[in-house]
């Protein structure tokens, strides 16, 4: 969103920045991941079970999109997930998914 890359995409920009973004998610219980390395993801993983998350792997990189935590959120969950597709496709990540259920 910094650089307005994303701006075409059909959603509004979020009204906070990426130190408030991180806040908001430690204060929910989760926890901010570093990137490390260069993106070489070969799969995305849509993960909709409730308070579980994929460990990240940087000699196995995915896109791990945590489904569930949009609700958590209060945002609204198929928009969430279309956005996140579109980012991952934006960024020319993999186009394989797999959805990940109770």
């Amino acid at each position: 969103w910094l650089t307005g890359r994303f701006d075409g995409m059909g959603y509004e920009r979020p009204e906070f920045d990426a130190d408030q973004g991180a806040n908001a998610v430690k204060e929910a219980g989760g926890t901010i991941e570093m990137h490390h390395g260069s993106h070489t993801e070969k799969v995305v993983y849509i993960n909709l079970v409730e308070n579980k998350t994929l460990e990240p792997n940087e000699n196995d990189q995915r896109f791990i999109v945590d489904g569930w935590v949009a609700a958590k959120f209060v945002l609204d969950v198929p928009k969430f997930l279309i956005a996140a597709a579109a980012t991952v496709e934006m960024l020319g990540g993999p186009k394989n998914a797999k959805i990940i259920v109770p």
